[in-house]
Parts: structure tokens; C-alpha cells; sequence
């Protein structure tokens, strides 16, 4: 079963958060009003609380992020312009399981499993599967709000934002997994590095972290089977097309911006790829 998804109530946010008060929020609407090349019309309190929140309350940095995050979500067309649940989408769900887990880790963080469904290195593509992971991500966001961390859960039994991400986990990775990530740190900065770990093939620490029961059958938990999961998600996008109609909407117009110069991805993320900071009026 699914349906449609209700966005989470700003009141339970302001419960959940009590360091942000609705006058914070206040603050951040005034602001996206005056940039009149942000969406501010198609932009909720809630998305203003999931910014703020995940900039810890921070007003001026969180100006800096909505900005980044919406020019992102313009400049990279092949995974969010005009996102409907179409053949590619539907594709990518057979291929791949990209599902959150319904039990937070031990931490109070929320999860999401992905692993490989089908072995067969032709059907995949990368992009697909990074346009279809942000949709169940933006839904799966929107339904719970905020949350205190996220953590990816990566597994590799096949031998594949706004958010906190506090752990990533690859489990039944092959041995030299670890030997790989020891030659790759020297060029991977300090705070990445820590939030890493890889789990060898039957290896329980893994549930150290999150609850074993939290998994699906096919992994020993209790959750649902690989291919219902796999149902349930394709249902719930289904279910849920006129989110991503709305969230369509919610891109940049460049020829509004203040300071007449367009952004690039080169202007935002550089030419190396490092982020740079977007000028905010």
C-alpha cells in the first residue's frame, strides 16, 4: 500500500527544533523575497526549516545554501529538470533498490539502503540512478521533515542534499575494499574519512549502527522482501506525481539575478569541482 505522501506539519518542526522559532523562518522568507531569481513563491516554511536546520541555525550560511542548492538543482538538468516517473525511473527501480529503512540507527539518524538488483552491467546508468535516488530522497524529506543525520548504506553483495550526512556504510564489500580507501586517503579530507566504514561479507558490526530487523528478509532483517520494497517504492513515486510537478517549479530564473551574472557550474563548483562560495546579496 501507499498513496499520497502529506508534508510533514511545520508545528511538529518548531516541537521537534526548539532552538528555531518561526521568527527565524520569517527572516529567511523576507530574504528569498527580495533575491527575485529564487522561487520564493514555491518554497515552504518546511523547506526553509530543513535549510536552517541542517546549516546549524545558522541565517547567513543558510542564505548561501539555498542559493547553492537551487542553483544546483537548475544547472544539473539531467537529473532534475522535468522529473516525472517515467520508463527511465521505472528501469532503475529493477535495477537498483534505493529504499530509506523504517527504523533509525542507534544515533536517532535516518537511512538509506541501496544495492544492486540486477547483475547485469549493461542496464546501468548512473545518472538514472542518481535522478531516481534524489526523487525518493525529496518525497521521503518532505513526508518526515528534518532529521538529526543521514546515513547511506551501500551494499555490495552484487560485486552502488540537504541533509546531515553523519555515516556511510559499504556492507559485503570484497576484502581490498579497505586497502582501496587507504590509498585514496591521502586525497579525501579528514571529516569524509571519519564518517566511512566497510563491512566485509558477514560481518555484524554493521548493526552496531542500525538495527538488524531494520533490514530487509533477504539481508536477515524483518523489513520487507527485496522485490515488494522494491513495488512499494515504484507505487509510492506513482502515488505522489504531483510533488514532483510542484517541485519542478522550484529552479532558478538567471535573468533575475540581482548582480546580472548568470551562474555556471563552473561558477559554482569550479572547474576542479570544489564548491565556491555564491556571491548573496
Amino acid at each position: 500500500m501507499s498513496g499520497v505522501i502529506q508534508q510533514f506539519p511545520v508545528e511538529r518542526e518548531y516541537q521537534k527544533n526548539p532552538s528555531i522559532s518561526s521568527e527565524d523562518i520569517k527572516k529567511l522568507r523576507d530574504w528569498m523575497k527580495t533575491q527575485t531569481h529564487l522561487p520564493e513563491q514555491y518554497w515552504t516554511d518546511l523547506d526553509l526549516i530543513i535549510a536552517y536546520h541542517c546549516c546549524e541555525c545558522s541565517t547567513e550560511v543558510t542564505k548561501q545554501v539555498i542559493d547553492l542548492h537551487i542553483t544546483s538543482r537548475t544547472l544539473f538538468k539531467e537529473i532534475f529538470q522535468d522529473r516525472v516517473i517515467d520508463k527511465r525511473i521505472i528501469d532503475t527501480l529493477h535495477v537498483a533498490l534505493l529504499a530509506p529503512l523504517p527504523t533509525p540507527t542507534v544515533n536517532g539518524y535516518r537511512a538509506m539502503y541501496c544495492r544492486l538488483l540486477d547483475g547485469d552491467y549493461r542496464k546501468y546508468n548512473l545518472t538514472d540512478m542518481i535522478r531516481t535516488f534524489m526523487m525518493i530522497f525529496d518525497l521521503w524529506q518532505y513526508e518526515e521533515g528534518t532529521w538529526p543525520g543521514f546515513v547511506l548504506i551501500i551494499d555490495m553483495d552484487l560485486e552502488c542534499m540537504l541533509a546531515k550526512v553523519k555515516e556511510v556504510h559499504f556492507t559485503n564489500a570484497p576484502a581490498f575494499m579497505d586497502k582501496i580507501l587507504m590509498l585514496l586517503k591521502p586525497f579525501i579530507k579528514n571529516e569524509l574519512i571519519h564518517i566511512l566504514h566497510v563491512h566485509e561479507k558477514k560481518s555484524e558490526v554493521l548493526y552496531e549502527y542500525i538495527p538488524k530487523e531494520a533490514f530487509p528478509e533477504e539481508c536477515g532483517g524483518k523489513y520487507m522482501k527485496l522485490e515488494t520494497l522494491r513495488d512499494h517504492h515504484i507505487r509510492r513515486l506513482q502515488d505522489n506525481k504531483e510533488f514532483f510537478v510542484r517541485e519542478n517549479l522550484r529552479r532558478v530564473n538567471e535573468s533575475l539575478r540581482q548582480n546580472g551574472k548568470t551562474k555556471t557550474v563552473e561558477d559554482v563548483f569550479g572547474i576542479q569541482g570544489n564548491f565556491k562560495k555564491l556571491d548573496i546579496d
